[in-house]
């Protein structure tokens, strides 16, 4: 699921411990998770500041009937671990340095047999999409296609014969890349 971002969107949170964080209103100037544009089930980069300079960035999933967001850790003060909250956060949505490279992707196209369904093909499931004739296949739940393997790809209902299946494949590159790639360019190879 990608990563929804959020324009100034801070909120005190009461939670204590390492678990799922209840957010308990907007400060001064900012507005809530929910008045951003969150809704139940967003994946959300947030980032959390506490007590003494302790911070932690992670990859939460967004909850609007309870105010809550889950913590998936990605990095910390706390040697990559959840912070044991004080009870007097502040939680805030952020992109991360990664949700900002530049993106370079690979499409493969397939023009489909009778009754297939099951299509081989390298991808991160995280940053993929699948279209069929030229319309975009929802993944979310498995709804008409499950690309979760990062080996293939499967249709909840079969093609029909002649119909062009294209899997187009993300990747995020460093921009050390870029000055390789140019290099490569200007040296004809």
């Amino acid at each position: 699921m990608p990563i929804k971002l959020l324009n100034r969107a801070k909120e005190n949170t009461t939670t204590t411990g390492t678990g799922t964080i209840t957010l308990t209103g907007a400060l001064t100037s900012f507005q809530t998770f929910a008045n951003a544009g969150a809704s139940t089930g967003d994946s959300i980069r947030y980032v959390i500041e506490d007590t003494g300079g302790a911070w932690e960035i992670g990859l939460g999933t967004f909850d609007a009937t309870s105010a809550t967001l889950t913590r998936n850790v990605q990095e910390s003060s706390n040697s990559g671990s959840a912070l044991n909250l004080s009870g007097s956060a502040v939680v805030f949505a952020s992109a991360t340095g990664d949700d900002l490279k530049p993106q370079t992707y690979t499409s493969t196209l397939f023009t489909a047999t009778a009754g297939q369904t099951t299509f081989s093909v390298n991808y991160d499931p995280e940053q993929v999409q699948v279209f069929m004739n030229g319309v975009l296949l929802i993944s979310d739940s498995n709804t008409d296609v499950t690309a979760t393997s990062g080996t293939s790809i499967v249709l909840t209902e079969a093609a029909e014969a002649g119909d062009l299946v294209e899997v187009v494949a993300w990747s995020s590159f460093e921009a050390a890349e870029i000055d390789t790639i140019r290099a490569l360019a200007l040296a004809g190879l």
